[in-house]
């Protein structure tokens, strides 16, 4: 990143960082502009606002793009490969009805959000919930009951798991720009994100699903095929998610004949059995927590940290290179007597398109931030938080908060916020567990209160057939509920380490 020294005083610049935001969402929300357009005229504006150099404008631009999408790039494209290798081949199935079986009738609520939550790690958020669509609505019928005992603790799994956990580009990016360690960022969002959903989806769906009767909606009742439909539309034109981007719901399935041809040969052989489904999806944890728990003895004095074999363990643990072995292993065992290497190579090129929108926009969030720092305006508020003495996780919540109900996209909050507070966060000298922990709690802040001008919003209530008055009362309550009591745990364990 080019050092550049401020042109103007705190005041002006506090002022221009104020204009940037309006015009970023005037741009969004009344001109209908792409995001990734939006902040890449928003990063321009500003860079020549605050007096940044002609010569420099470009560098400060490019650096910060490019440092974003060499972190986020490579996390969203292996996850997405994962995530579509296990839902073409029947894994989501097999995973969502061997918890089942396991659960009981009683607890199949609890089992379809777990299996969501396993099926949530490398799949998106709209993609996620749209495969298991035909799963929720066979367990309602099977069951009874409010389709939203079903249908809420499987949502808000992909939610929680969007929001809070890497490889989605949310977190992912707002990590990156705030500098935090992206393997004890996954482990903090799962002691996190877990609570928060028990609490937030689950309790809260079996509260509001009794009070609340929502039945199987009609159009999709008992057509498997049309949820799970690569080419159903779902009307969404902002490819963010709930939880801090994604694909939109055209990545739900593979797209071209190639795919459906490969998902033919999977029903015809077969679908995985669960050992592997559940394998392949705890795979790179393991290799993620084995590396953040040998850096936490490294540092204790437990372990010698010159170990050789222990560069070995780090390495294996990166959650890049855990992702590339996670999938060059789902391509083996997954392909093998399903699909032909053509396929395959098909299969995994499809999963790439409906990415790309969001790795842009991503990195041109990076861009902003990268200008903000560049020009001062991230000092100028750090500044002034410290001058009114609030904390720096609370300025997180708050104006992630602000961003996400003014103009819906979570990515947008997630990002522009993440870009205001690092200046902040890095004069506050946080730890790696603090800077996880703001992270979490800017996350939080970009779920809460999704309504009608959130992509999300529409996806959950067009597919369960809710009204909008009905999807305000279950649907945005719940990310409101994962919002608060997320920031709620992040808040309280900030103040214990």
């Amino acid at each position: 990143m080019p050092e550049v020294e401020p042109a103007l005083g705190t005041t002006p610049l506090l002022l221009i960082a104020v204009g940037a935001v309006a015009v970023l969402l005037v741009l969004i929300m009344k001109f209908k502009v792409h995001a990734f357009v939006a902040l890449v005229l928003v990063s321009l504006l500003t860079a020549l606002a605050t007096g940044i150099a002609i010569g420099d404008v470009i560098d400060t631009m490019l650096a910060g793009f490019g440092s974003t999408l060499a972190a986020v790039a490579l996390l969203v494209g292996l996850g997405a490969m994962i995530g579509k290798l296990l839902e073409v081949t029947g894994g989501a199935t097999v995973l969502a009805d061997s918890l089942i079986n396991r659960f009981g009738e009683k607890r199949a609520p609890l089992a379809l959000g777990v299996a969501s939550l396993l099926f949530g790690f490398p799949i998106f958020f709209d993609a996620g919930f749209v495969v298991f669509l035909p799963i929720i609505f066979s367990v309602a019928r099977r069951f009874g009951g409010s389709v939203l005992l079903y249908a809420l603790p499987s949502a808000g799994a992909f939610a929680v798991m969007h929001a809070f956990v890497p490889p989605h580009p949310g977190p992912v990016g707002a990590g990156d720009i705030l500098g935090a360690d992206i393997g004890l960022l996954v482990v903090v969002g799962l002691v996190i994100g877990l609570p928060t959903w028990f609490i937030a989806c689950y309790l809260f769906s079996q509260f509001t699903g009794r009070r609340i009767e929502v039945a199987i909606p009609a159009t999709l009742a008992g057509r498997k095929s049309e949820a799970d439909d690569p080419r159903v539309d779902t009307d969404v034109d902002d490819p963010d998610g709930p939880g801090g981007g994604g694909t939109g719901a055209g990545a739900t399935a593979a797209t071209g004949t190639a795919t459906e041809t490969a998902t033919g040969t999977a029903t015809r052989t077969g679908p995985p059995k669960f050992s592997t489904v559940l394998a392949l999806l705890l795979l790179p944890l393991v290799l993620i927590l084995l590396n953040t728990g040998f850096n936490t003895l490294v540092t204790a004095g437990a372990v010698d940290g010159d170990a050789g074999w222990l560069d070995w363990v780090t390495l294996l643990g990166q959650t890049p290179v855990a992702l590339l072995i996670t999938l060059l292993v789902a391509a083996v065992v997954l392909s093998r007597e399903r699909f032909s290497r053509s396929e395959t190579e098909d299969l995994l090129n499809s999963s790439i398109g409906p990415v790309a929108a969001i790795i842009l926009i991503t990195g041109a969030g990076g861009m902003f931030g990268g200008v903000l720092r560049s020009s001062g305006i991230g000092t100028a508020l750090a500044d002034s938080l410290e001058s009114i003495g609030l904390p720096v996780i609370v300025a997180a919540f708050v104006i992630a908060t602000c961003l996400r109900v003014a103009q819906g996209s979570a990515t947008v909050a997630l990002l522009t916020t993440a870009a205001l507070i690092a200046p902040a966060a890095a004069e506050n000298d946080l730890s790696r567990m603090d800077t996880a922990l703001v992270v979490i709690a800017i996350a939080c802040g970009a779920t809460v209160l999704s309504h009608v001008n959130d992509s999300g919003f529409w996806l959950v209530g067009r597919f369960l057939e809710m009204d909008v008055k009905t999807t305000l009362r279950t649907w945005t309550v719940m990310e409101t509920l994962i919002g608060v009591v997320g920031f709620a745990i992040a808040w309280a364990l900030s103040l214990v380490f």
